[in-house]
């Protein structure tokens, strides 16, 4: 069995402390755990001594390699042109956006860089996965380099209109770059077709009578993946996490009340002031929910070196005092904001005890947290949940009241629809989004996109006889420690 190599921006080493809810990690475990392979990334850490190269962790079947990155690269690779200018123009936000063009040299060089850490690590039979816009330039690097393994690459986040993407020099060559691949994989046909459309104005690519794309001599496939998660094992974790402390704390404090919950990362693509704004909506035009609900909003701060996050987070205080100010008791706190996250087991049993998730980005690219509180529903007794539109998630569950975030009016008709909704209807909503999701696994999405990139490469890997031996020239410092199926749909 040929070893897969992800690489991404981050590597989740793994580690004693209980894992997070949601992100990557959880995404590729269970492929990663059954397969085995390699995990390169970015270890979180900036050191500007870049001798110490690579440092390596194993963990069972899988190998954890992870570097350093400079101050420069940090400041300018990761916050100014990763998060400043990529993050906001995917996802359709110019007014977040901003452009350098010694970022965007960084950002090349950083790229180059973690190419050139990779390579030695690399053998011939290797299968390479490329994950998110960190990593854009890396299939053509990857390819300069003479690396001729099946590479893929799938991009979490939405892909904008080749207009959108104009007001950014740096598009069409990045654009250029990952058509150095066999295999593209996006999360939805929106998303794959203004791709297509991008490629074809902006990099001069064309179109093949099977939907892929030609530049060159190199055939690239592109491929529909909607990221899974193991919805019985979320639904597992939650009925034994509605009996925790935890739980059973925010039980008492609600005395009775209906709970709307929403969990995200700080971030101004979740719509996290427009779903406040539309909850002050519901409270000033439907009375008699005062009193008898409350808004709980866990909303992990990230990216702080970032200003616009910053000011998110100054918006949101703001507005939630405003709300508790306005329509708080003594013994009633309208909105509740927590700006930390919590453990899986936690999140969880908060979501099976909500009447309403509230799950309203702006624009995202799949997002998990719709499908786990699906999963984490009593099915006697289920939730509603209340979807944004512009998530990629809408297309699979389409039983949500999806909303426009931008219109509170609507925000609040919905809640107000979901809060009194009559329980025969809750459980055929929720029955209609389970079936959308109980079949699949994240180690399913991941066999799916690997046998596609197999597929798109056109030959099967070497095997291990017939291929060269790869030498390390890097060194290698050890860290500390012990040695669904997904949806896919290709052109």
């Amino acid at each position: 069995m040929n070893r897969i190599v992800v690489v991404s921006n981050r590597v989740q080493v793994p580690t004693n402390e209980a894992p997070k809810a949601g992100g990557l990690a959880v995404a590729l475990d269970g492929l990663m755990t059954q397969r085995g392979g390699l995990w390169f990334g970015w270890s979180g850490q900036v050191n500007d001594d870049i001798r110490r190269v690579v440092s390596t962790k194993t963990v069972g079947p899988m190998q954890f390699a992870t570097m350093d990155l400079t101050t420069e690269e940090h400041d300018r690779f990761y916050n100014e042109f990763s998060n400043g200018t990529l993050w906001p123009l995917l996802h359709s936000m110019p007014e977040h956006m901003s452009f350098d063009r010694r970022a965007a040299q960084v950002y090349r060089q950083t790229n180059k860089r973690m190419t050139d850490v990779l390579v030695p690590l690399l053998r011939p039979t290797d299968i390479i996965w490329i994950h998110d816009y960190h990593l854009m330039a890396m299939p053509a690097l990857l390819r300069a380099r003479d690396v001729e393994a099946p590479i893929g690459f799938f991009l979490h986040v939405p892909f904008p209109s080749p207009d959108m993407l104009a007001s950014v020099p740096e598009a069409g060559a990045l654009i250029r770059d990952l058509l150095s691949a066999d295999l593209l994989g996006f999360q939805t046909l929106n998303d794959r077709d203004n791709f297509t459309a991008a490629a074809l104005t902006m990099a001069g690519a064309t179109r093949l009578p099977n939907g892929g794309l030609l530049l060159g001599a190199r055939r690239v496939r592109l491929g529909v993946f909607p990221v899974e998660i193991d919805a019985h094992e979320f639904a597992g974790q939650a009925r034994a996490a509605w009996h925790s402390n935890a739980t059973e704390r925010l039980r008492r404090s609600l005395q009775g009340q209906r709970l709307i919950l929403g969990i995200d990362r700080l971030d101004p693509t979740k719509g996290l002031i427009q779903r406040l704004v539309g909850y002050r909506r519901l409270l000033e035009t439907r009375p008699d929910w005062r009193r008898n609900v409350t808004f709980l909003q866990i909303a992990a701060e990230s990216r702080t070196d970032v200003d616009a996050y910053k000011e998110l987070r100054n918006e949101l205080d703001a507005e939630a005092g405003a709300i508790n100010s306005e329509w708080g008791e003594p013994d009633w706190t309208p909105a509740r904001l927590i700006a930390r996250g919590g453990s899986r087991d936690a999140v969880a049993g908060y979501m099976r005890e909500a009447g309403v998730g509230l799950v309203t980005p702006l624009r995202d690219g799949m997002n998990l947290v719709a499908k786990e509180f699906v999963a984490a529903q009593d099915p006697q007794d289920p939730g509603v949940l209340v979807l944004s539109k512009f998530a990629g998630a809408a297309r699979q569950l389409g039983s949500a009241l999806l909303v426009n975030p931008h219109d509170p009016d609507e925000l609040a008709e919905a809640l107000d629809r979901a809060l009194i909704m009559p329980l025969a209807e809750r459980q055929e909503r929720w029955q209609a989004a389970w079936a959308a999701i109980e079949g699949a696994t994240p180690a399913g999405w991941g066999r799916s996109f690997i046998s596609s990139l197999i597929e798109a490469n056109g030959t099967s890997p070497k095997s291990s006889a017939d291929a060269p031996s790869i030498r390390n020239s890097h060194p290698v410092v050890p860290m500390s420690g012990p040695d669904g199926r997904g949806a896919a749909r290709l052109n």
